[in-house]
């Protein structure tokens, strides 16, 4: 691997619910990695030799292990760092976190994906989906009751794990969403779209090449050269 100082190898796509949770984690345990912005109709060959299953994100340490599961990644670099102690204090939080994760990965992100795929002719199944998908909104309500994010009044691993996909439901139809997602869930993700975090790990990137600069994730405060960046793929 050309890694020569030594720093986790990121490979990313910048609107994919999966990578922008990761780099919302490396963000937050302030954990530099080399970051590789991926075109997923144009895989590169190292992505494959890496993870044959060449989902992004992948993170290639400087040991050769590769960890290819966006949870994953989040908590190897909050275990790395964790000044505003995002990670639970116990393993039965841990727990109990993991599972609501585990409800908007499996049962969530399938009713999103049949509700924003969904062709002219299924729009009854999309309706089906989006009230599927609005199920679980009120159960999140329900958790934000209790003092603004998902577990407490702290952000939580379970809200930087959820919220870029509630972003991606919002955006299959803005007005439905204001007009349906209960206030606190709106209000929620607001937060998280709005916040200087999330402004940083939304910035722009060239495609990646083999032989091109290597580019440093978090960004210094100058951030890249993204005057030419496209914006291409599925997501929002």
């Amino acid at each position: 691997m050309n890694n020569p100082d030594a720093l986790p190898i990121l490979y990313s796509f910048r609107r994919c619910p999966y990578a922008i949770r990761a780099r919302m984690a490396l963000l937050y345990a302030g954990q530099r990695v080399y970051i590789r912005e991926v075109w997923l109709r144009h895989k590169p060959e190292e992505l494959k030799s890496a993870s044959p299953k060449a989902t992004v994100p992948v993170l290639v340490l400087p040991d050769g292990e590769v960890i290819d599961e966006s949870l994953e990644i989040m908590l190897w670099a909050l275990q790395q760092n964790d000044p505003n102690h995002i990670l639970p204090d116990t393993p039965q939080e841990l727990d109990r976190i993991s599972d609501l994760i585990r409800t908007n990965d499996e049962k969530f992100k399938h009713h999103l994906d049949a509700y924003k795929y969904a062709g002219k002719d299924e729009t009854r199944q999309a309706h089906i989906h989006r009230a599927a998908g609005l199920d679980f909104l009120q159960y999140l309500a329900q958790r934000l009751c209790n003092g603004g994010f998902l577990f407490g009044s702290a952000i939580s691993l379970a809200d930087l794990a959820i919220f870029p996909f509630i972003r991606q439901f919002a955006g299959v139809d803005r007005k439905w969403f204001e007009q349906n997602a209960p206030d606190s869930v709106r209000n929620w993700l607001d937060v998280h779209i709005d916040s200087a975090q999330f402004s940083h790990v939304m910035q722009k990137l060239e495609f990646w090449q083999a032989g091109q600069a290597p580019i440093l994730f978090p960004f210094l405060d100058t951030g890249p050269d993204t005057s030419s960046a496209p914006d291409i793929g599925n997501g929002l």
